[in-house]
């Protein structure tokens, strides 16, 4: 018995690519919901006053959810309901693009639960306008989580291992 080749070129890598692990996914969430906290009493005492927050992050927020999930929904519909390939690029890059944003969008979502957090039980007339807008951004930057990991369970094939 010959030991197999390394340098077969018909042979490609061979590896396992997992799904993005809730515990990356949790220490994103940890530091996310501690930096947004910090942020507003941090800038009261640097600045004299808390970062104001407009609606425009947190709609462009659920725009980019609204496109990750409409990826996810076309490449569920390409890999797993007409069993088509994708190009090893596009497979590639979705996967990376769905990784990345789900992690960015947990840190994200939970940078704007901790920044409404810390305007609660704040007297001052904006405090009820931040936490509002602050929520729309977390909601949004959640549905780029959720859109993300079914990007990413979308482009799995073959028991559950990602196409090339």
């Amino acid at each position: 018995m010959t030991p197999p080749d390394d340098d077969d070129p018909d042979e490609g890598p061979r590896g396992s690519l997992r799904p993005t692990s809730a515990r990356a996914l949790g220490v994103c969430a940890v530091v996310g919901l501690v930096g947004g906290w910090a942020v507003h009493p941090v800038s009261v005492r640097l600045v004299g006053h808390a970062p104001p927050l407009s609606w425009v992050p947190g709609l462009a927020l659920v725009l980019v959810a609204g496109i990750m999930a409409f990826l996810a929904w076309q490449t569920w519909q390409t890999v797993q309901v007409r069993r088509a390939r994708l190009e090893v690029h596009q497979a590639v890059n979705r996967l990376v693009l769905a990784r990345a944003c789900a992690l960015i969008g947990t840190l994200v979502a939970a940078a704007y639960v901790g920044y409404a957090v810390s305007w609660l039980g704040d007297g001052s007339a904006v405090a009820d306008r931040w936490i509002a807008r602050a929520l729309v951004a977390a909601a949004g930057a959640a549905g780029v989580t959720l859109a993300s990991l079914a990007l990413e369970r979308a482009c799995r094939t073959d028991g559950g291992r990602p196409q090339p």
